[in-house]
């Protein structure tokens, strides 16, 4: 691979907001590269690349004849409920008709537009694979393509279902174990189920691993994980998506497949990629906090590949990749701006907002953010964060979020560490920029003070984010 196509991938990588990017190809790690303040020791949330981490378990699961078919009806594996709106094309929904994303539910999630409202009723819901099972149809199942958070879910309790054990349970022996992962950390629903659908944190490292079985055919230091044929995704009989900004796109046992370019991927929101070229012996990984394009990077790094053996050495172009590798680890300052005489007058001050409270300390040694967020639930009266904001134009690390996700702080997993910098935009208007390290979102916090009052606004920022808006007063 040329080094200088490699060195401009890495560069190019911080426009796209990466957190890091790893290139394997015949077996060696040819390029690894971490974001600063992102480090390659922290497990990386991989959203929807869970669902082919999810189908990979059922493969094991099949492999392991403890699935007899994949045309087996999905209702056979819940015959202990009473589901609702049960009619023919339900009963007719096969464990395949899950893993293509065919199974005719009606389900909004958003993809080409929509509002996600299935999957937000979802997560409301106290039985997700209840809400599920109990949604009404709106297709005959095989008929259309539907990207649903709903299939992978019902999935992860069909394995539960046929290992009685949880899949992540299942997965620690079968798939981590052999593969030598033994940090990650996965999220479970509202029943304690693990979710198909995403929470899935992994390093980087051990993402590549995952692509590595597949582009070994499911092989894994001579035993064979999966069944014959099962990670030759190019191979498999493939679903078009009908996608609005890409008619060529396919999909497969819930992996994203280019026929075109003869590559396939785990997909996950803002850029959580694991790439597969099976023809040029390639494992690409991307961890993100926005949407790189699929196709831009799939030719950017299948382009790299100049021949099948070892290019003569360039010292020039090996200086480049080590070089861009070194700047995207080394943080670059911000521009901050003056100090406004407003600073001082607000530093300590705490306001009270309808569902929270936040103190912003601007002076000393420990610049930082105390907000407090009111449940309004008895078991969880409220949650307390404490951020490091630094005020020198670099982030500042605090302890990880053990709290759960919130609108104002991205973060899920235990070991996300939240990471802070600010800058005053004018005289009255304080811009925190915060993400949590390994959870790819970033925000900005945006404080607007005027008297005793404060305007809190909560932009998108980089990735996908809310958009928040509470007025709050200084109390006494």
């Amino acid at each position: 691979m040329d080094s200088s196509a490699l060195a401009r991938l890495v560069t190019d990588g911080e426009n796209r907001s990466c957190d890091s990017l790893l290139i394997v190809r015949h077996g060696r790690l040819v390029v690894e590269a971490y974001y600063a303040p992102y480090t390659g020791d922290i497990p990386h949330q991989m959203f929807s690349s869970t669902k082919a981490v999810a189908s990979t378990l059922l493969g094991m699961v099949y492999k392991d004849g403890l699935l007899d078919r994949l045309d087996h009806r999905m209702v056979d594996f819940f015959t202990d409920r009473q589901i609702a709106n049960m009619d023919d094309k339900k009963k007719a929904i096969t464990v395949q008709n899950l893993l293509d994303m065919t199974s005719g539910f009606d389900w909004d999630q958003g993809v080409e537009g929509g509002e996600e409202q299935s999957d937000k009723d979802k997560n409301k819901s106290s039985n997700w694979t209840q809400f599920i099972l109990d949604r009404p149809m709106a297709h005959p199942p095989g008929e259309v393509f539907n990207y649903s958070n709903g299939n992978p879910d019902l999935v992860s309790a069909i394995i539960t279902k046929l290992t009685h054990r949880l899949a992540e349970d299942y997965a620690r022996q079968r798939l981590f174990e052999p593969l030598g992962i033994v940090d990650w950390h996965w999220d479970r629903d509202p029943q304690y189920l693990t979710i198909g659908e995403g929470m899935l944190y992994l390093l980087p490292r051990d993402m590549a691993k995952l692509g590595y079985l597949y582009l070994r055919h499911g092989e894994w230091e001579g035993r064979q994980l999966l069944p014959n044929g099962w990670a030759d995704v190019l191979s498999h009989a493939l679903v078009n998506m009908h996608a609005s900004w890409d008619a060529k796109l396919s999909y497969s046992n819930f992996f994203w497949v280019f026929p075109d370019r003869r590559a396939y991927m785990f997909n996950g929101k803002n850029g959580q990629y694991i790439f597969v070229f099976p023809d040029q012996d390639i494992v690409a990984v991307t961890t993100a906090r926005k949407h790189p394009s699929m196709r831009g990077l799939i030719d950017a790094i299948s382009g790299a590949v100049k021949s099948e053996s070892a290019l003569p050495p360039n010292p020039n172009a090996a200086e480049q990749l080590a070089n861009a590798i070194k700047d995207a680890a080394t943080e670059k300052p911000t521009a901050v701006g003056p100090t406004p005489e407003i600073a001082s007058a607000i530093s300590g001050k705490t306001y009270k907002f309808a569902d929270g409270s936040l103190t912003l300390y601007l002076s000393g040694a420990r610049p930082h953010l105390e907000f407090e967020r009111y449940y309004h639930d008895p078991l969880i009266p409220s949650v307390k964060f404490d951020v490091l904001i630094g005020l020198d134009g670099f982030y500042r690390k605090g302890q990880p979020i053990i709290s759960g996700y919130n609108a104002m702080f991205p973060g899920h997993n235990p070991n996300d560490i939240p990471v802070a910098k600010g800058r005053w935009a004018d005289a009255q208007t304080f811009v925190i920029d915060t993400q949590a390290l390994g959870y790819g979102e970033q925000r900005e916090i945006i404080l607007s003070f005027s008297g005793t009052k404060l305007n809190i606004r909560v932009a998108p920022g980089v990735g996908e984010g809310l958009k928040l808006s509470a007025d709050g007063e200084q109390s006494d």
